[in-house]
């Protein structure tokens, strides 16, 4: 018996873009599918290696029906703060960035997302790592972020 949170017919919302991993048929792999806050409608519960719950999810305004992780999903009521960025963005620091008064990010360097932390106080945050800062993870408020130059703003492609 599977212990799934939503069952057949329940709204919810998925919370980061959703691209094709190859099993979506007529999209190559990496294809945008459903972007993240986008809500849908449950259409089958099932799981993948016996210990992973998916769901198929209806998106009715993308057209589409797209298998979902849980982890990947809330419920349609549930509050959602929308963000800027997502997991694996390039973002460039919007001014330097110092800890102590050390300068460890110039203004315009450029790093990761990899972490959206929708509940930070004081609204949605990213873990992000530098290039010029290996190793180390800043958790900086969106206001701190900013795109990166046009050369840099390719996205790794992410499994639904």
């Amino acid at each position: 018996m599977i212990d799934a949170r939503w069952d057949y017919g329940e709204a919810v919302r998925v919370v980061r873009n959703v691209r094709n991993d190859g099993t979506y048929p007529g999209l190559p792999a990496g294809a945008p599918l459903v972007r993240r806050g986008s809500i849908g409608y449950v259409v089958d519960v099932g799981t993948f290696l016996q210990d992973q719950i998916i769901y198929s999810v209806n998106f009715l305004d993308e057209g589409r029906i797209v298998g979902c992780r849980e982890e990947e999903l809330i419920g349609a009521d549930e509050p959602w703060l929308p963000s800027r960025f997502e997991f694996r963005d390039r973002v460039a620091a919007a001014q330097g960035l110092a800890i102590g008064g050390e300068l460890l990010v110039t203004a315009g360097s450029g790093g990761e997302v990899i972490r959206v932390v929708r509940d930070a106080p004081g609204g949605v945050a990213y873990h992000v790592h530098f290039d010029r800062l290996p190793g180390r993870l800043l958790q900086l408020p969106e206001a701190l972020l900013t795109l990166p130059p046009e050369n840099e703003r390719c996205t790794a492609p992410t499994a639904s």
